[in-house]
C-alpha cells in the first residue's frame, strides 16, 4: 500500500504533543487524562481502535474495486484474455503489466468465480459470482474516507483486561495481531468495559514509533493520524497518487538507469539501455552513456487535467526530446509516454553511483554470500546454485576470493572499482570456474542480498547473504536437522500441471552434513552426489536450495524451494516461476516422505 507524506513527520508529532486540548474538543468524545483508565466498547475511542485493527483490503483493488475487503490467495483471473493464478500480492503485478503492455486499449479482467473473501473484521465469505461482489463492493466508502485507519498501526503484543460494571478486573488476554484484536473486540458486547495495559507503541506510516500512554493519548494519536497520508483507497490502481513536488523532489534524489526507450513505436532500448541520468534543481540533466561521455540537457514540469508532464531538450539525444506524460511512479520506476508509441522507463539507481567503494567492500567481508542465480552470456548456469563465495580482506584492494560447494572450493582474486559512468563494478577472477568470471555491475545493494548485472547482453549474479550458517535462526538448524533424520523418497513431483513424479521412483535421498546430498539409484546403486542448502532470504522466507549438477532427471531438482510447513512428517517444498515475458506463473510442488527401515 503506497502511503505518501501529505505533511511532515515533525509536523504531525508536534501536533500530537502540542495539540492535545484541541483535538478532543473536535472529538468530544475522548477520554480526559483523569479519567478512569476503561473505556466502553461501544465509545468513540473503541471505534478508533477497531479501525485501526481493521483488515485493508486495498492492495488488490485492481481486481475486486473495493478496499472494505480482499480476495484469498489463490485466485484465478483472465486479464486481457491471459489466465493467471494469483498466489500472493506479487502477482497482481502481472495483471499491471498486462494491462500497460498497450496504451489506450481497453482493459478487461474477469474473476474465477467462486471466491472466498476477507472482511474487515477478517471474516471470510464465499462468493458466487460477479454479482455478489459488486453488490458488497458498492457498500465500501472509497476515496480516502472508508473507516479503517492506514497511516499508523499497533505494535503488538498489547494486553488488554476486561472488567465488570463495578470496575473490577474479571480477566486479561494478549493479542498478538489485528486479527487477534478484531476478534477479541467482535465477543464483546456494547457495554462492556476493558482497559489497556499501557504503555503500547505505535508506528507511523514511515516507521517512526510513538508511545502512548493513556486512553486519552491512544485516541489521540489515532485520530490524528487519520489524515495524516494518502491510504490510496480507489481503484485507479495506475494513478500512484503522485503531486508536481514529489515528483520534482524524486527525479533529484538519485540518478535514474534507462531501462527502456520506445520512439515512434520503434524500441530504441538497446541504444540507450542503462544510460545515465542526473537530474539537477536547477532544471539540467546530465546523461552518462555506457562509455561515460556527458550530454546535457535541461528538464521542466508542469500540471494539467490529465496529470504532471516532463519536458526533456537535448541539441544530441532527441529521441528524448518531448513532453512526457508520467503514468506510473513508485516501486522505484518511473514510467513515462507520450501519444504516438512513446514510451521511456526508467529505475531509480540511490546506492550504485558515486558511492564510497568501501561499502561494498565492508559488506562482502563481513559474512559468505550464497549465489541464488548467476547467468553469463544469457545462460543461467544452474550447477552454480547454493555455491558460496567468501570475499578475504588480505591483500586489498585486489584480494582473494573463495567459490566452494561443502566439497570442492576454487580460489580467486576480487576487487571493487567504478567503471566509466561512476558505477560500482565487483571484478572476479577465477580460472578454474569461468562461469563467474566478469566484471559485475552492481544493480541493487542491500547489507543481505546484492544483485550484479548488465542485461543487454546476459550477465547477471544475485547472492545472498548467510552468515554463521544462519545457525543462530532458530528454524533453519530445526529443519536441516529434521532432512538430516534418515533417508527420503519423491512422493510427489509436479512441474506445473505436469505430474512427473514417476522419474524419480527407485532415487534414495540422503542429506548430509556439509551441505552435500547423495543421491542413489536402488537400481544400480550408483550414487550422485549433490548439494542441498537450508537458509531464510532477504524477504524472510525459508529456503531450500537442491543443486543435482547436470545429472537428468536430478537436474530438473536444482533449484531454490520455499519451505512448506507440513503435519504429516514429509518435507514439502513449492516454486512459483514467471514466463520470461512476465505473464504467466508456474507453480511447482516436491514431496519427500521419509523411508521406513
Amino acid at each position: 500500500m503506497k502511503k505518501f507524506f501529505k505533511y511532515s513527520l515533525q509536523t504531525l508529532l508536534l501536533v500530537l504533543a502540542f495539540s492535545f486540548n484541541a483535538c478532543q474538543e473536535a472529538f468530544e468524545e475522548l477520554p480526559q487524562p483523569d479519567e478512569q483508565q476503561t473505556i466502553i466498547a461501544s465509545s468513540s475511542t473503541a471505534k478508533l481502535i477497531e479501525n485501526t485493527a481493521s483488515n485493508d483490503g486495498s492492495f488488490d483493488n485492481i481486481v475486486d474495486g473495493a478496499s472494505c475487503f480482499a480476495l484469498e490467495f489463490p485466485y484465478t483471473v483472465e486479464a486481457n484474455g491471459v489466465t493467471i493464478t494469483i498466489e500472493s500480492k506479487d502477482g497482481l503485478y502481472l495483471i499491471e503489466e498486462i494491462f500497460d503492455q498497450l496504451e489506450g486499449d481497453e482493459d478487461i479482467l474477469e474473476i474465477i468465480f467462486p471466491i472466498v473473501i476477507t472482511l474487515a473484521d477478517f471474516t471470510t465469505m464465499e462468493i458466487e459470482g460477479i454479482d455478489h461482489l459488486r453488490d458488497l463492493a458498492k457498500e465500501c466508502i472509497e476515496g480516502g474516507q472508508d473507516d479503517d485507519i492506514e497511516c499508523i498501526d499497533f505494535v503488538y503484543p498489547i494486553t488488554i483486561y476486561t472488567f465488570d460494571l463495578n470496575e473490577v478486573e474479571t480477566g486479561s488476554v494478549t493479542v498478538g495481531s489485528d486479527k487477534d484484536l478484531r476478534t477479541f473486540f467482535a465477543g464483546l458486547d456494547e457495554n462492556d468495559l476493558i482497559g489497556i495495559d499501557f504503555p503500547v507503541a505505535l508506528e507511523l506510516y514511515d516507521g517512526t514509533k510513538v508511545e502512548v500512554i493513556s486512553n486519552a493519548e491512544l485516541a489521540n494519536a489515532l485520530e490524528m493520524a487519520k489524515e495524516a497520508c494518502d491510504e490510496d483507497d480507489d481503484d485507479d490502481y495506475n494513478d500512484d497518487d503522485f503531486t508536481q513536488e514529489r515528483l520534482e523532489n524524486l527525479l533529484v534524489e538519485c540518478p535514474w538507469l534507462i531501462h527502456e526507450v520506445v520512439r515512434d513505436e520503434v524500441n530504441q532500448s538497446d541504444q540507450y539501455f542503462e544510460y545515465v541520468m542526473n537530474f539537477t534543481e536547477d532544471g539540467a540533466v546530465n546523461v552518462k552513456d555506457r562509455m561515460g561521455n556527458n550530454i546535457t540537457g535541461t528538464w521542466s514540469t508542469r500540471v494539467t487535467d490529465h496529470g504532471v508532464l516532463i519536458k526533456l531538450e537535448f541539441d544530441v539525444l532527441v529521441d528524448f526530446n518531448l513532453e512526457w506524460f508520467v503514468y506510473e511512479l513508485g516501486e522505484g520506476k518511473i514510467k513515462l509516454y507520450a501519444e504516438g508509441g512513446n514510451k521511456i522507463i526508467m529505475n531509480i539507481a540511490c546506492d550504485l553511483f558515486n558511492t564510497d567503494p568501501d561499502t561494498l567492500r565492508e559488506i562482502l567481508k563481513e559474512c559468505s554470500w550464497v549465489i541464488k542465480k548467476v547467468k553469463n552470456q544469457g545462460e543461467e548456469i544452474d550447477r552454480l546454485l547454493g555455491y558460496e563465495f567468501n570475499f578475504l580482506p588480505e591483500g586489498l584492494p585486489i584480494g582473494t576470493v573463495t567459490l566452494g560447494n561443502g566439497q570442492n572450493t576454487s580460489q580467486g582474486t576480487w576487487e571493487i572499482t567504478m567503471n566509466e559512468q561512476g558505477r560500482l563494478v565487483m571484478a572476479i577472477t577465477m580460472g578454474s570456474e569461468p562461469g563467474v568470471n566478469f566484471e559485475w555491475p552492481l544493480s541493487d545493494l542491500r547489507n543481505d542480498r546484492l544483485k550484479f548485472e548488465v542485461e543487454d547482453i546476459g550477465y547477471e549474479l544475485v547472492l545472498q547473504r548467510v552468515c554463521d550458517d544462519n545457525n543462530s535462526d532458530g528454524d533453519v538448524p530445526e529443519i536441516r536437522n529434521f532432512m538430516m533424520g534418515g533417508d527420503w523418497m519423491v512422493a510427489l513431483y509436479e512441474d506445473g500441471e505436469m505430474n512427473e513424479t514417476e522419474n524419480y521412483m527407485g532415487y534414495t535421498f540422503n542429506f548430509m552434513a556439509n551441505h552435500l546430498i547423495s543421491t542413489t539409484l536402488s537400481e544400480t546403486g550408483v550414487s550422485y552426489p549433490g548439494l542441498w542448502r537450508v537458509l531464510r532470504n532477504s524477504d524472510s522466507k525459508l529456503k531450500v536450495y537442491l543443486n543435482f549438477g547436470d545429472v537428468d532427471p536430478l537436474a530438473e531438482l536444482t533449484d531454490d524451494w520455499e519451505w512448506v510447513p507440513t503435519m504429516d512428517g514429509s518435507i514439502k517444498l513449492r516454486h512459483v516461476s514467471v514466463s520470461n515475458d512476465g505473464l504467466t506463473e508456474k507453480v511447482s510442488t516436491l514431496v519427500f516422505v521419509k523411508i521406513i527401515p
